[in-house]
């Protein structure tokens, strides 16, 4: 009984402890809101948070007694902005291959490499990366061409995972939310043959697959066919034979989507390109396919002879096409918060400005399956908002506050903290400079 009672009294303590930052409530009020959702742009208007989500938002809502109020006058609010496709929270220092846990396929092992497992909450660059506004990120696997262990015959660089920027030592959202796959002139490359040669390897990977689901008995029991893949791989194709899981195609020319598209078709996938720096040449197929894309809106310089006809238009000509676009920074950890001037940039070659703000917010939500908890500004979702000075897609503007699931997050960083110290270089130094 009074082991009973001790262990009480521990739950209890531990959800006091927890209930400060959960029990709080914070109305952001006299905001000019874009919500990205049904409700559009509240000229304005206040949100409420209570326990980490959104209670209320609109032009009349009540504040309770007792709310934290955050007077945002003249300020913009959003959703928090997502980083897709990048490396942030699995790379450190991109010269180090020590610090880089985003391109860990080896041979027998590529479509099984789960790039959630190297995330490290602890990434100097996740701060960094909330202060231009992001809250969540898709973090996604490549094959590094100069590792001596990089996988000879596989297209497949791994699984990605979705994180979210807020505090505590778990960020994964979600793990095995696309499998990313090199096609083009990487995959050939990858492969030692034509692109003819990639997508052949690549139907004979899924067909394997398959064949590997219906007859796990036999393979057991040693009686089946010999594969070209390992066990693992083929247990982590499974979900995208079935469409349970988007196969993540990295691919540029027009004439190599148009094969994707097919490739699509004909297996039954679900897909999502990746660079697609052609796409404009094809949006209306790509359209009609309903594949979305996710790109660098600055990627227009032929940098190789499969983006020749690359253009700063590629953005807005595949969102007028009717794709879903979500929008890109570099891919690099280190510049992840790039993602909202890249989406200034699409409106300066055409896009229009509600259109980019989505592609950074709520169509990557979509496109990665977490839209039901973030990307909008809705009642019942995770609090994932950022209060900014003035047009979030100006670079003159910046961040106030950020909400990370209803946590308001510190607007500090290593890099900030270091410029501090050294400013004055009269103060005393620390013990290892002296």
């Amino acid at each position: 009984m009074s082991s009973l009672r001790t262990l009480t009294a521990a739950l209890a303590l531990a959800v006091g402890l927890a209930s400060p930052v959960w029990a709080e409530t914070v109305a952001v009020t006299n905001a000019r809101i874009h919500t990205m959702g049904p409700a559009g742009e509240i000229a304005s208007g206040t949100v409420l948070i209570r326990d980490g989500r959104i209670a209320a938002v609109g032009r009349d809502v009540a504040v309770p007694s007792g709310a934290r109020v955050v007077d945002a006058a003249g300020k913009v609010v959003t959703p928090g902005l997502v980083a897709p496709n990048t490396t942030l929270s699995v790379s450190e220092v991109n010269s180090l291959h020590e610090t880089n846990d985003h391109d860990g396929a080896v041979d027998r092992l590529s479509a099984a490499f789960d790039v959630s497992w190297g995330v490290n909450p602890n990434s100097t660059l996740i701060p960094v990366a909330r202060l231009g506004g992001i809250t969540r990120a898709v973090v996604t696997p490549d094959i590094d061409e100069e590792r001596e262990a990089r996988p000879k015959e596989s297209l497949f660089a791994g699984q990605a995972a979705t994180i979210h920027l807020g505090a505590g030592d778990d960020l994964l959202v979600a793990t095995g939310v696309g499998m990313v796959a090199e096609l083009g002139e990487d995959g050939a490359g990858q492969l030692g043959g034509g692109r003819g040669t990639s997508f052949a390897a690549l139907k004979a990977a899924l067909e394997e697959a398959r064949h590997y689901a219906r007859n796990r008995a036999r393979y057991d029991a040693g009686e089946s066919r010999p594969y070209r893949q390992s066990r693992e791989d083929l247990e982590a194709l499974i979900p995208v034979t079935q469409g349970r899981m988007p196969l993540l195609v990295r691919v540029s020319r027009a004439a190599d989507i148009r094969q994707t598209l097919r490739l699509a078709r004909e297996e039954g996938l679900r897909i999502v390109l990746l660079g697609a720096e052609e796409g404009w040449m094809v949006a209306r197929d790509i359209a009609a396919a309903k594949v979305p894309v996710v790109l660098n809106p600055l990627a227009n310089l032929p940098a190789h002879f499969e983006m020749m006809g690359a253009t700063l238009e590629n953005a807005a000509r595949l969102d007028a096409a009717g794709v879903v676009v979500a929008i890109e920074g570099s891919r690099s950890g280190h510049f992840a918060r790039q993602v909202r001037y890249n989406a200034g940039n699409a409106v300066a070659h055409g896009m229009k400005w509600d259109r980019a703000l989505a592609a950074i917010t709520i169509n990557p939500a979509r496109i990665f399956g977490f839209d039901a908890k973030a990307g909008s500004l809705e009642v019942g979702k995770e609090a994932d908002l950022v209060v900014w000075s003035g047009d979030p897609l100006e670079p003159v503007s910046q961040p106030e506050h950020v909400f990370v699931r209803g946590t308001e997050m510190k607007m500090d960083s290593r890099a900030r903290q270091l410029a501090r110290r050294y400013m004055d270089l009269e103060q005393p130094y620390p013990p290892a400079y002296r």
